[in-house]
């Protein structure tokens, strides 16, 4: 059951193209708690449904798409948090797609559709950042939400230290990188006047 929830969830989030309108049909099916979703799906024409995930997920930090964004923001770390995906998925035999960063949701539920166990220990790595989404999702009343409460019910409980980061990230927001910004001497010797 899982495997087929992950794959719908997958979909869900994926950009909403020619290929989710297909599939409609299959993912009310296969997963009947995204009704809802899908009904949105089906009455709202394609190119505002396109507008509607970028304005989504592309202009609101808060709805990042990528898990290791919440807790890493665009610091040098997250590469090294990148790079544990990126292993995962060779581990298991796959091949990381060229087209999307590792750590995009769509990504790993796709992963966690092939391999449950895997996909199930990176996504509760990340659990904060799904919870985090959640909340975001819910606070700006997107139909994504009931796409992220599938993905939750095929996860297990969060633990409480997971709800704890959540709250924590959603307080101080993702880090920023603080090496390498300042320069090496006072201002006046790189040219610049006081």
């Amino acid at each position: 059951m899982s495997r087929r929830t992950f794959q719908a969830v997958s979909l869900c989030l994926g950009y909403p193209d020619d290929s989710l309108l297909a599939a409609v049909p299959l993912l009310r099916e296969a997963a009947p708690r995204l009704g809802r979703f899908l009904d949105h799906v089906q009455r709202t024409p394609p190119t505002q449904l396109q507008a509607e995930y970028v304005a989504t997920f592309d202009l609101q930090r808060r709805c990042c798409l990528y898990l290791t964004y919440y807790s890493h923001g665009d610091t040098r770390k997250r590469g090294m948090a990148l790079l544990r995906f990126t292993h995962a998925y060779r581990s298991a035999g796959l091949t990381p797609s060229s087209d999307e960063l590792p750590d995009h949701l769509a990504v790993v539920c796709e992963f966690a559709a092939r391999d449950p166990d895997a996909g199930r220990v990176l996504l509760r790595e990340h659990r904060a950042a799904v919870e985090l989404l959640r909340i975001a999702l819910a606070e700006a009343d997107s139909p994504y939400v009931d796409v992220v409460d599938a993905l939750r019910e095929a996860l297990p409980e969060p633990a409480p230290r997971d709800l704890a980061r959540a709250l924590e990230l959603a307080r101080s927001g993702p880090p920023a990188e603080e090496v390498g910004l300042e320069p090496f001497a006072p201002p006046e010797s790189l040219g610049a006047r006081r």
